[in-house]
């Protein structure tokens, strides 16, 4: 596939830092500004490499936090590129990534928001919208068939004919379908992307091998908020660690109820 025109010769990230502005916030009390991520209703997030990884439990912030950069970015909630929409929410009562996008500040240098915003909850309905739109358009290349491969294969391919183009792309768990061996695929992928300067990679994921990207720079969300961290000092690393080391012992424990 020929690459597109090239938008800029500044080397990424694009997007150089994110803050909460209070003042455009109604209710502190109300989630997501509720979040430890706003404790002290202060926020700031600096991007000082190409590729950057947010990893926390559930619940803490973290797609929320994507959404609202991905808004920022000019792309829709549901995943996709700017101008996508393939799917419709228009009726979701929750609609937390926007409404915090509105009380963002990005600073930019330069603005690049070509690129993709990739969700793998929603990953298909993407699929079919380029697939769709593939088709509608007599002079447009063929179809890209991301769904007559497996669900693994299928995300996989998606990167490589994506994230190959100058942009910002923000991933949302893209391991949830991927074997190690693909995740190793994809690291290879994401390394190609730092190494070529012109695209920003900012990620959540649960994956200690894609928290083990070399030159990215991680954060952990927890109780106290955003800190940068190392992948080995993350309960993921710790936990697959353990188990890797004393399989039977790491079971023995992790599944013993808790008496009443």
């Amino acid at each position: 596939m020929a690459y597109r025109k090239q938008l800029t010769r500044l080397k990424a990230p694009y997007l150089k830092r994110i803050l909460l502005d209070a003042t455009k916030v109604e209710d502190l009390e109300k989630y997501p500004w509720n979040l430890p991520l706003f404790r002290g209703r202060e926020f700031e997030l600096e991007f000082t490499t190409p590729i950057t990884i947010i990893v926390g439990e559930n619940g803490t912030g973290k797609s929320t936090l994507l959404e609202a950069i991905g808004a920022l970015a000019g792309y829709d909630e549901a995943g996709g590129g700017k101008g996508y929409r393939p799917v419709d929410h228009s009726i979701a009562i929750d609609k937390s990534g926007a409404a915090l996008a509105n009380t963002f500040r990005g600073h930019w240098l330069p603005k690049v928001t070509a690129g993709w915003f990739f969700r793998a909850e929603s990953f298909y309905s993407v699929a079919r919208y380029l697939d769709k739109a593939a088709l509608e358009d007599p002079f447009g290349p063929p179809p890209p068939d991301f769904l007559s491969w497996s669900h693994g294969e299928g995300f996989i391919r998606f990167f490589e004919e994506r994230c190959r183009r100058q942009g910002i792309y923000i991933l949302d768990e893209p391991e949830s379908a991927l074997s190690p061996s693909r995740q190793i695929e994809l690291l290879k992928m994401l390394r190609r992307m730092d190494q070529s300067g012109t695209a920003q990679v900012i990620m959540a994921t649960h994956s200690p091998l894609l928290m083990a990207c070399p030159g990215a720079r991680l954060f952990r969300i927890s109780r106290f908020g955003l800190d940068p961290t190392d992948f080995s000092d993350t309960d993921h690393f710790r936990m697959m660690r353990d188990f890797c080391t004393d399989p039977q012992s790491f079971m023995e424990e992790a599944l013993r109820e808790t008496d009443e």
